[in-house]
């Protein structure tokens, strides 16, 4: 979408084919939002938990009326097979129930001894909370904010990547149909370049950003020029350590589940798989196998492997980091090629040897493309994984489970790190990142307390 634009046009990546066009909001009407999410925010945050938890869970429950519709949606503005879209819906939905039972807990007054006299830390709201979200997780990255922001007592504007704007109405609409007050879950249909003036708004409080570590750098200079808080979660490229005792096998399947989950378009998502030389060529064989049995294709049809890339450009890109990839000495052994179709198609792919100086060593790939990586040893192992700008998830596959616990918990420069499992987000866990990865926590008690004033009170006689 061009600065100047008025309008914001879809694109089908599945067939190239252009869907529906939304205006693009105006400058008048990002004043009017402001003004309305101010407005509703200084009723809402003495509205009672148990009376906001009403509402969110409606929510939810709108959420699993409405799964097969948003998932189709879903899939026609960025690619999304329509079963994983279903399934993404679903976890919006937990998360909404989970912090309607756990908010008011979460934010209750923690009293704190002072020489005997009566003293507490209270949690109060910030006011309106700026999300600016990408397109991977249409629905979720949005509603991982919005369940605990709302629930904590903030107002929400919503800055949605400029290829989902239907996600980004169809959620404004699931909030106000669940009854939330008006104006306090707002979507604006503007681009990157009319982000700032936004924070620079002395009424919005704190933003937050799901999205590439150059937008988080972005918005981290505007929000820091403001002395607004900010919380990042940008880019990954987690590394799978596998070692000489894990169940390979096992490890292989997990794995390739893990690189293949909405084509590979996942932050959190393994992008580079270290693997124990004694164990390699069994491992390598045994993952290929298993990227090969998924196939791509049309993402409204249940039987499909793995739909589109969200867009032409990011087909390219990845297409890109494999050819340099190959160009720096790695062997291409499975996928690697664009497909005929009309679609921003890329098959699943393999690349062995894997060495430094390599694209699929260093950057971040967002796409099916699995990177295979030696080491001799856990020490190498471990050192390789750590050696990235990223710091965001990471997995160790051994049958030695206490080994896999120290080496997640104190080992591994990651947010989450697991162990034999594929690392996903879990309303009941904090998520987020280190390095450039980016900082603050999402989710949990953790990510409701993000955008709270952690306040401390005193009462003397």
């Amino acid at each position: 979408m061009s600065r100047h634009a008025s309008t914001i046009q879809t694109i089908n990546p599945a067939t190239g084919a252009n869907g529906r066009a939304y205006p693009v909001t105006s400058d008048d009407d990002v004043a009017r939002a402001i003004d309305a999410a101010d407005a509703a925010f200084r009723d809402w945050r003495d509205v009672a938990f148990a009376d906001r938890a009403a509402l969110i869970r409606k929510a939810a429950q709108l959420l699993r009326t409405r799964s097969d519709a948003f998932a189709k949606l879903v899939s026609e503005e960025m690619g999304k097979v329509v079963r994983e879209g279903q399934a993404e819906i679903e976890k919006c939905a937990m998360t909404c129930e989970y912090y309607a039972d756990n908010a008011e807990s979460f934010l209750a007054r923690m009293p704190v001894a002072i020489d005997k006299r009566p003293a507490f830390v209270t949690f109060r709201p910030l006011g309106v909370v700026l999300a600016v979200m990408p397109w991977n997780f249409p629905f979720w990255q949005v509603v991982r904010f919005a369940a605990p922001a709302l629930m904590a007592g903030n107002a929400a504007l919503l800055k949605h990547a400029s290829n989902v704007p239907g996600c980004a109405l169809a959620l404004e609409q699931l909030f106000a149909d669940a009854g939330f007050p008006n104006g306090l879950f707002r979507a604006l249909l503007i681009p990157s370049s009319r982000v700032s003036p936004i924070i620079e708004d002395r009424r919005v409080a704190a933003v937050t950003l799901t999205g590439s570590t150059d937008a988080g750098r972005a918005v981290a200079k505007k929000a820091g020029e403001m002395l607004k808080k900010t919380v990042l979660e940008l880019g990954g490229s987690d590394a799978y350590l596998i070692l000489e005792d894990a169940d390979i096998d096992a490890a292989a399947v997990t794995c390739a589940k893990s690189r293949l989950l909405n084509a590979g378009q996942s932050c959190i998502a393994a992008k580079r798989f270290i693997v124990i030389e004694s164990v390699r060529e069994r491992f390598e064989e045994k993952l290929i196998a298993e990227m090969a049995k998924v196939t791509f294709g049309d993402p409204l049809l249940d039987t499909t492997g793995i739909g589109p890339l969200a867009r032409h450009d990011l087909r390219d890109q990845v297409h890109d980091q494999v050819t340099r990839s190959i160009a720096a000495g790695a062997t291409l052994r499975l996928g690697g090629v664009i497909p005929a179709n009309a679609g921003a198609f890329y098959p699943p792919t393999v690349l062995t040897g894997v060495r430094r100086g390599a694209a699929a060593f260093h950057e971040e790939v967002f796409g099916p493309v699995a990177p295979i990586i030696s080491a001799r040893d856990e020490g190498e192992a471990i050192a390789i994984a750590n050696d990235s700008l990223f710091g965001l998830g990471a997995a160790v596959f051994t049958k030695d489970t206490a080994r896999g616990e120290r080496i997640a918990a104190e080992k591994l420069e990651a947010g989450v790190c697991y162990v034999n499992e594929l690392v996903r987000s879990d309303p009941r866990l904090p998520f987020g990142g280190v390095k450039e990865s980016g900082y603050g926590r999402e989710l949990s008690a953790f990510g409701i307390r993000e955008f709270v004033n952690i306040k401390s009170v005193l009462v003397a006689g």
